[in-house]
């Protein structure tokens, strides 16, 4: 059974209430609101709430939340996002009281407790880049890759080097780089891959000059290859005098094997979120802090979380919010953003940290099992071994007369979230999956057979999927319409559709 809009949304009617008060309660003396505030303030007329009750209320919430598809119901492929099972031990310690109940303007006196998670969280992300100093500052991954550049840019110009106006970015790097690179200022230079889809050594010499702030590279990319020519791409950036960004969105793929700093990254930010476990499914919230290497330690954002060395420190004095950092690009934002993230981020390494080597090969392992499982159906966007994520093309289906985007409606009719589609650019008909360390072979297993599935329907009846989902809530929607002439409000819904109605009657 399909339900219309108005019988899942209007359930208001006159005199429900969520609520019951004693006559007594009411006795209570009234305030006239131009006694509290300017006039300009006060309504003119009542606000339009809904009037519903208790029960009402939290079915419709209920019922909303059994819509959603989620990482603890089942298998979320999404390329590029490390959509990966959270540990529930993770949710635990975050609702612990004493993280769970601070209040950002509480003094560093009152909070030992935390700055030490922090701190400590510190020396890990540390530990695992290979670079020195770290900042928990930012708030989200884009936000570390514009900390990072600030960090670049002001390196320069504390040296008197203003003319670096320019940041290399190779096209298969992670989405938003060129976005936070504009936004800092600087010129975006591109740069093509070669045929295997890795960047070429000669390729980045061929634009490095004194006008070149810095590369950023995304590594592994984001076609999940790992850019083996990455300590000669670093040396040609630093002997040109720049400074090389990576973005660390992919570090699910080489934890513990190999550390950035060690092959010549100066900053990285890491996406605490994906990487370290915290529900990130529709914008949030997450965590992007950066990792740099001394020379850019001087402008980390301030505040950083610090230790007090001194024997004699009272115990609740030993970790404390330092600000004396003259060279500071600055502050990012208020307090410490999600800092239950980091509480998560600091419990699932506390867990993991010893093992991390596991987590890479478990998600290499699944990557490629899903590679050469398909490989037979499916094109690859680049021959060989992928990493931590596989990306097929859609060569294979324009032969069945389908698009990427018929399949991946197709698969919410088994049961599965859709792949990443359509990204990367450079793969036409980019189907982008990535399956994590935490997929069983049993789930890998039935995905792939889900997906032969779809393409041998798509040999036999191609409008089957052209058409799909069909057992879905929402059936396939009219996307270019929903772009150009989005529906944001309810209220532009019942408009909507009462235009639709007038025209549909006339």
């Amino acid at each position: 059974m399909k339900f219309e809009e108005p019988l899942i949304f209007e359930r208001s009617q006159p005199g429900r209430r969520g609520f019951s008060l004693h006559a007594d309660d009411w006795d209570v003396p009234r305030l006239d609101p131009a006694d509290i505030w300017d006039d300009a303030l006060v309504r003119s007329e009542k606000a339009e709430l809904p009037e519903v009750s208790e029960p009402e209320v939290v079915r419709h919430y209920t019922r909303m939340s059994q819509w959603n598809y989620s990482i603890d119901t089942g298998f979320y492929p999404l390329g590029s996002c490390t959509m990966k099972y959270n540990p529930k031990i993770n949710e635990g310690v975050a609702r612990l009281p004493g993280f769970a109940g601070l209040h950002p303007y509480m003094p560093d006196t009152w909070c030992q407790g935390a700055l030490e998670l922090l701190y400590n969280l510190q020396g890990i992300l540390t530990e695992v880049s290979g670079l020195p100093h770290c900042s928990l500052q930012p708030a989200a991954g884009a936000q570390g890759e514009l900390a990072g550049l600030m960090c670049i840019r002001a390196f320069h110009e504390s040296r008197g080097d203003t003319a670096r106006k320019k940041i290399i970015v190779p096209e298969s790097a992670h989405g938003t780089n060129p976005a936070s690179a504009a936004f800092n200022g600087f010129d975006v230079i591109e740069v093509k891959c070669a045929e295997d889809g890795r960047l070429l050594p000669e390729a980045v010499a061929e634009v490095m000059d004194e006008t070149v702030a810095g590369l950023m590279i995304t590594n592994p990319s984001t076609m999940g290859l790992f850019e083996t020519h990455i300590g000669d791409i670093c040396q040609i950036v630093h002997e040109g005098g720049g400074k090389v960004y990576m973005d660390g969105a992919n570090m699910n793929a080489i934890l513990g094997k190999t550390r950035p700093g060690d092959f010549g990254v100066d900053v990285m930010h890491y996406n605490v979120h994906k990487t370290f476990s915290t529900p990130h499914g529709g914008g949030g919230p997450g965590a992007g802090p950066i990792c740099v290497s001394d020379d850019l330690e001087p402008f980390l954002p301030v505040p950083r979380v610090a230790k007090n060395d001194d024997p004699d420190a009272a115990e609740n004095e030993r970790f404390y919010l330092s600000w004396e950092h003259p060279q500071s690009v600055g502050k990012l934002k208020a307090y410490w953003g999600n800092f239950l993230v980091y509480v998560r981020g600091y419990t699932y390494l506390s867990e993991y940290g010893h093992k991390l080597e596991e987590v890479t090969e478990r998600a290499v392992l699944n990557a490629n099992y899903l590679r050469v499982k398909l490989n037979d159906v499916l094109d690859v966007g680049f021959e060989g071994t992928c990493m931590h994520e596989v990306v097929f093309n859609d060569n294979t289906l324009q032969e069945r007369g389908v698009e990427t985007l018929d399949v991946a409606k197709r698969l919410i009719d088994y049961g599965f979230h859709p792949p990443t589609v359509y990204f990367p650019l450079n793969i036409h008909g980019a189907l982008m999956v990535e399956p994590t360390e935490t997929e069983s072979r049993a789930t890998l297993d039935a995905f792939a057979t889900t997906v032969r599935t779809i393409l041998d329907e798509a040999a036999e009846n191609p409008e089957l999927l052209k058409h799909a989902p069909h057992n879905a809530f929402r059936t396939r929607l009219d996307e270019t319409r929903a772009a150009r002439q989005p529906v944001l409000t309810y209220k532009q819904l019942v408009a909507a559709r009462e235009q639709n109605d007038s025209e549909a009657g006339a």
